[in-house]
């Protein structure tokens, strides 16, 4: 099959490089607006990843050769399907939310489309890439956006924060960085299995332990708060990049 990306920023690029990893895309044809926005005859997906701003004015070239049969495959944020299907009429549409970790074939996805031949083909494209979840309404597209999409900035901005502790501790700042990103390593061994957060959680922190009384602190200081504020936000911004709200 051949599959047209449009865009190749940090997250097409991501996208392309796990494609190319696991093979899974025989003729991809990236378009970038340095290339001439042509799709090829046989192009079976058209997979959108420009900036949400700049979509509508990306895709317009493209209308007199996508075929009518290609399914529209978005991943941006705050783009609503029924958009999508005005621009490109007579197309089914899938949106799906990718993380960056794709480009290693070790991403996760979310997935929605109101029809079985878009949602199809976005399994297609990202179940060797990513570990997929189909949504079972849009919406709901935003908070797994927030929780999965935005959440390892997140991650590191508290690995950020637990680095300049370690430095204000008494460490010197190469070996507080060098640690902390040791420490996301570990963490990340432990996401890769089957067991529960909880589970995790309790395998490192003891009752009574130096790790328990992190946890407490982090607690006392609002985490849980933090975690709602941040999630809650990024759903709010989606909505606003959407037109739901004002931004």
């Amino acid at each position: 099959m051949t599959v047209v990306l449009l865009g190749h920023g940090r997250l097409g690029s991501a996208i392309a490089e796990g494609w190319r990893l696991t093979g899974i895309v025989p003729r991809p044809t990236i378009l970038t607006r340095a290339v001439a926005p042509v799709c090829p005859p046989e192009t079976r997906a058209l997979v959108i990843a420009v900036k949400p701003a700049a979509w509508r004015e990306a895709v317009g070239p493209l209308l007199t050769t996508l075929p009518a049969g290609a399914v529209i495959v978005s991943v941006m944020a705050g783009v609503r399907a029924a958009d999508l299907s005005a621009a490109l009429p007579g197309r089914a549409v899938a949106r799906v939310m990718p993380t960056t970790a794709v480009a290693q074939g070790q991403g996760v996805a979310a997935i929605w489309s109101d029809g079985p031949e878009a949602r199809a083909e976005a399994h297609t494209l990202f179940d060797a890439i990513a570990d997929t979840i189909d949504l079972h309404e849009e919406f709901l597209i935003d908070a797994a956006t927030a929780v999965a999409g935005s959440a390892p900035a997140f991650f590191y901005a508290l690995a950020q924060a637990l680095a300049a502790a370690g430095v204000q501790a008494g460490l010197a700042p190469e070996a507080a960085e060098r640690l902390t990103r040791g420490a996301l390593r570990s963490a990340g061994s432990g996401a890769g299995t089957d067991a529960s957060l909880e589970d995790l959680i309790a395998r490192i922190a003891s009752p009574g332990g130096t790790t328990r009384a992190g946890l407490d602190a982090l607690r006392d200081a609002g985490l849980d708060a933090a975690g709602r504020g941040a999630v809650n936000a990024a759903v709010a911004r989606a909505k606003a990049l959407a037109g739901d709200q004002p931004a």
